[in-house]
């Protein structure tokens, strides 16, 4: 880009406000029911989640918790 933008203090145009169409911080962090539980698992499958998980970025407990929930609405929805 070879043209450069000049910013001043001067009056800037004719300006248009726009309505605020973002929900509240409030309904953006939605808490779930959630119940902490004490479980003993393999200490390969933890191994195998925490090395998925540092490659995805993200938590390892929250992917086993994501496969619990995703096994129990599949279940539930077939009974």
């Amino acid at each position: 880009m070879k043209n450069k933008i000049k910013y001043t203090d001067g009056p800037v145009g004719k300006l248009k406000v726009v309505k605020d169409f973002l929900p509240p911080p409030e309904q953006l962090a939605l808490r779930e029911d959630n119940v902490k539980i004490t479980i003993s698992l393999k200490k390969e499958s933890v191994d195998f989640f925490k090395k998925k998980a540092k490659e995805s970025h993200t938590s390892y407990q929250k992917m086993i918790r994501q496969i619990v929930d995703l096994y129990a609405s599949h279940y539930r929805q077939n009974t």
